[in-house]
Parts: C-alpha cells; sequence; structure tokens
C-alpha cells in the first residue's frame, strides 16, 4: 500500500510516518521503481502501535525503547512495566505542575478587579522577575496571594 492507505490505516499522518523513517524510529519503507513508498500490513501494524503510544503521551524516544521490547520475543515483561511506570511518573509530575499554573492563574484572575483600569495583576506577575531557577513549565509562587 502506499503511504496514504498506511496512513488511513495506521491513523499516523503521512508527515509523520517520513517524520519516523527520517528519524530512524520505523525503519525505510521499501520503494517502487518509482520511488514511491510501500508499505506492509506488518509496517501499518507498527504504525498503530507507535499511535497508540503516541497517544499514551511516550516520546519519540520512549517510544523507540518500547519499539524494541516489542521485537525482541526474550524480552522481559519486567523492562517493559519498568518503562511505563517511569512515564507514569513523569505523567503525575506533569499533571502536578499543570495543576499548579491552574491555580496560579486562578490566584491571580481572582485578584485582578476585571474592570477599565489598566492595573492587573495577572501582567504585574508575568513581568515580575522569577524567584526560581528558568524551567520549563516553571511557575513562580506568589507571595500571600
Amino acid at each position: 500500500m502506499n503511504i496514504g492507505e498506511a496512513a488511513k490505516g495506521s491513523g499516523v499522518s503521512a508527515k509523520m510516518i517520513r517524520y519516523y523513517e527520517e528519524t530512524g524510529l520505523i525503519p525505510p519503507a521499501a520503494r517502487t521503481e518509482a520511488g514511491y513508498r510501500v508499505y506492509s500490513d506488518q509496517d501499518v501494524h507498527m504504525l498503530r502501535f507507535i499511535r497508540r503510544a503516541r497517544d499514551l503521551g511516550f516520546s519519540v524516544e520512549g517510544i523507540r525503547e518500547l519499539l524494541g521490547l516489542w521485537r525482541d520475543r526474550d524480552r522481559q515483561s519486567a523492562d517493559v512495566k519498568r518503562l511505563a511506570l517511569a512515564h507514569v511518573a513523569e505523567l503525575r509530575l506533569k499533571i502536578r505542575e499543570l495543576e499548579d499554573m491552574a491555580t496560579t492563574l486562578e490566584t491571580l484572575a481572582a485578584c485582578c478587579h476585571g474592570n477599565d483600569r489598566p492595573d492587573c495583576p495577572i501582567l504585574s506577575e508575568l513581568e515580575a522577575p522569577s524567584a526560581l531557577p528558568a524551567k520549563k513549565g516553571a511557575v513562580r509562587k506568589l507571595n500571600g496571594m
């Protein structure tokens, strides 16, 4: 089947299939004499596996590791479980960080009068220097709010 059919059958866009191939997540597709990619049912099965892992929030590197375990018939399920539980811990941390962000924004919004005056505690907080080291997703703790 061609890339469009593989995309439809797997739920992974053609663009992502090409990306996965370029990054080595999946092996290069077979090619026709005209240079078109050709995919087998097994390729679509692997793409569905990748799609499901992405739906569960695994990174490309996590998926690479899962694929290696999936292909290894001598694997130990303990290795798969370890990987899954490590991912659960990462997800729980992200959930806590998102909840902290939401709480901070709710607090700031509650402090904002929301009227026609220009002063706004939300904007004041955003412009203030952070007391925390720069970190992706870091939220500065509010003193007294």
